[in-house]
C-alpha cells in the first residue's frame, strides 16, 4: 500500500520548483559566464530567463500534457503538429546535438581527471614528443578511446553507472554550497573588499575579457546564457504529476525561472568576491573547460589567505578543494556520459517509424540499439581526431568544442519553438493543460523564443569570422549543416522506399 500511495503522490507547488532546479541549475556554467564577461554576464542571463526559459518552458509543459502518451518524444509532438518530414529533421538534429556534446566532454572529462589526481589541470603540459604529439593531440586521442569504452561498456548494461550518476551528481550540488559559503568567509575576511571591483552600472556591462569588447561578440553571449537554461525540456512531462496543475505549474515554472536567474547571478557575483579577472583569467593557460577547476582552486587559496594562514596552507587548501571539484565533475559527467551514449539514439530509433533506418541499424537487442551505437561511436571518434589534429592551442581547442556544443544544443529549440504555433492551430489535437490562452499570447511567445535563439546562435556563428576566426565560424555552421543534410538523405530515402511499397500494393 505504501509504495502505491508514493507513485501516485502528486508534486506539490515546492518540489515541483526543486525538480525543476536541479534540471537545469549547472554549477559551471557560474564560473565560465564569469569568465567570459565578468560581472556583465548578469543581465544576459536574466533578459534569458524573460525571453527564452520561462515561455519555452510553459510551450514544453503543453506539449508534455497534450502528447503523454506518445512514445516517440519530440518527434510525435513536432509530426503530429506540422508533418513528419519536419519532424524526423527536428529530432536528428536535437540528436545531432548530443553527438557534439560527446564530442566536447569526451576531450574535456580529462580536465575534472587532472584535477582530482593532481589538484590542478595539467593537461596543457601533456606532450609526446617521440610522436610529435601536442596536448591538443594527446586529449583527442584520449577522448577516441574514452568513446570505444563507452560504446562498448554500454552495450552490454548500465546497472551500476547509476550509482555513479547519483554520488557524482550529490558531489556537484555540494559544489554550490561550498562556492557560497567560501565566498561568504572571503568577504567577512577580507573586510567587505572584492577582489573585481565594481566601479559603478558601466561593471555590469561591460566585460573584462579582451575577447568580448566589440558589440557583435556581446551579443554572441547570450547563446550561453540560453546553453545555460537547457534541460526544461523534463517540464513537458511533469504537468500530469502536478497538484492542481492549472494553477500550480505556472506559478512554479515562473518562480523556478525566478530562483534559477538569481541564482545564477548570484553565483556570477560571489566569483568576483574572489576572483581578479586580470590577474588570475587572463593566462593563456584558463580555456573554458578548466575555468571552473581554476576559479574553486583560487576560492581555496583565498580562504586561506584572508584568514591569515600560510601561503603553502592556502596552496594545499585550494588544491584539495581542487581535487573535489575534479572528482565530482568527473562522475557526474562520466554517468552523464554513459545515459546519452544510448539515451537519445535509443529515443530516435524507437520514436520514428522503422523504415526510416536502413539495414540493421534500428535494430533493439536487450533494449539497446547496438549496430547504431557501434555507428555512433565511430562517427565521433573521426569527429573528435579531426577537430583535435587541426592544429590549434588548446585554448582555441576547448572553445571551438564549447562554441559547437552551445550551437548544436540550441538549434533544437527553434524547430519546437516554431512548431507551437501549428501545435496550438490543431483543434485535432486534444489539449489537457492550457497555458497560451489567447492566440495573441502563442503567437507572440513562439516568435520571441524562435528569434531569441535564432539571434543568439547569428552572432555567436559570425563573431569569430568578424574577427578574422573563419575556421570557428565554419566548425559551428558544418556540424548542424552536415547532420541537416543526413537527416534529409535519410528522410528521402524512406519516402523512396514509401512510394515504391504503395506502388507494390497497386500492382
Amino acid at each position: 500500500m505504501g509504495d502505491s500511495s508514493k507513485s501516485t503522490k502528486k508534486l506539490t507547488l515546492i518540489s515541483l520548483i526543486l525538480m525543476i532546479f536541479t534540471s537545469v541549475f549547472g554549477f559551471a556554467n557560474m564560473p565560465r559566464a564569469f569568465y567570459l564577461m565578468g560581472y556583465g554576464a548578469i543581465p544576459w542571463y536574466i533578459l534569458s530567463a524573460i525571453a527564452f526559459f520561462i515561455p519555452y518552458a510553459f510551450m514544453m509543459a503543453e506539449y508534455g500534457a497534450a502528447f503523454k502518451n506518445e512514445k516517440g518524444g519530440i518527434y510525435s509532438w513536432m509530426e503530429k503538429s506540422v508533418g513528419s518530414k519536419y519532424a524526423f529533421i527536428g529530432t536528428f538534429m536535437w540528436y545531432a546535438s548530443y553527438i557534439i556534446w560527446m564530442v566536447n566532454v569526451a576531450t574535456t572529462i580529462w580536465i575534472p581527471f587532472s584535477n582530482a589526481i593532481f589538484g590542478k589541470d595539467v593537461t596543457s603540459t601533456w606532450t609526446i614528443p617521440i610522436f610529435n604529439l601536442n596536448s591538443t593531440q594527446i586529449l583527442g586521442l584520449l577522448g577516441a578511446i574514452w568513446i570505444i569504452f563507452v560504446t562498448l561498456t554500454a552495450s552490454k548494461g548500465l546497472e551500476k553507472i547509476s550509482k555513479v550518476t547519483s554520488i557524482g551528481g550529490t558531489a556537484v550540488a555540494l559544489l554550490n554550497i561550498l562556492l557560497i559559503v567560501g565566498a561568504i568567509v572571503v568577504l567577512i575576511a577580507s573586510g567587505g573588499k572584492l577582489a573585481q571591483p565594481v566601479t559603478g552600472s558601466y561593471s555590469f556591462i561591460k566585460s573584462p575579457n579582451p575577447a568580448y569588447q566589440s558589440p557583435i561578440s556581446v551579443l554572441s553571449f547570450l547563446v550561453f546564457a540560453i546553453f545555460a537554461y537547457g534541460g526544461i525540456e523534463i517540464v513537458g512531462g511533469l504537468v500530469d504529476q502536478t497538484e492542481k496543475a492549472e494553477v500550480t505549474f505556472p506559478k512554479g515554472v515562473a518562480m523556478a525561472a525566478i530562483i534559477i536567474a538569481v541564482g545564477y547571478s548570484i553565483g556570477i557575483f560571489l566569483c568576483g568576491i574572489f576572483i581578479n579577472w586580470h590577474a588570475v583569467l587572463s593566462s593563456k593557460n584558463v580555456n573554458m573547460a578548466n575555468v571552473a577547476y581554476i576559479v574553486m582552486q583560487n576560492l581555496g587559496y583565498e580562504m586561506g589567505q584572508t584568514l591569515g594562514l600560510s601561503q603553502a596552507i592556502s596552496l594545499t587548501i585550494g588544491a584539495w578543494i581542487a581535487r573535489f571539484v575534479g572528482l565530482s565533475m568527473f562522475l557526474a559527467l562520466t554517468g552523464a556520459f554513459f545515459t546519452v551514449a544510448y539515451s537519445p539514439l535509443k529515443q530516435l530509433i524507437e520514436g520514428t517509424p522503422a523504415e526510416l533506418w536502413p539495414g540493421k541499424f534500428g535494430q533493439i537487442k536487450d533494449g539497446m540499439p547496438i549496430n547504431a551505437m557501434r555507428i555512433q561511436g565511430i562517427t565521433v571518434v573521426v569527429i573528435i581526431l579531426l577537430v583535435s589534429f587541426g592544429g590549434e592551442g588548446a585554448s582555441q581547442f576547448f572553445a571551438k568544442l564549447v562554441l559547437m556544443t552551445n550551437v548544436a544544443m540550441t538549434l533544437p529549440y527553434m524547430f519546437l519553438s516554431n512548431a507551437f504555433i501549428k501545435f496550438k492551430k490543431n483543434k485535432n489535437i486534444k489539449k489537457p493543460f492550457i497555458v497560451y490562452k489567447s492566440r495573441a499570447s502563442f503567437i507572440i511567445a513562439s516568435i520571441v523564443v524562435t528569434f531569441t535563439v535564432g539571434f543568439a546562435n547569428f552572432f555567436t556563428i559570425i563573431e569569430p569570422a568578424v574577427r578574422g576566426d573563419i575556421k570557428s565560424t565554419l566548425w559551428m555552421i558544418g556540424g548542424p549543416v552536415f547532420f541537416t543534410g543526413v537527416a534529409l538523405i535519410i528522410y528521402r530515402r524512406y519516402e523512396k522506399k514509401l512510394k515504391e511499397n504503395e506502388q507494390n500494393k497497386a500492382a
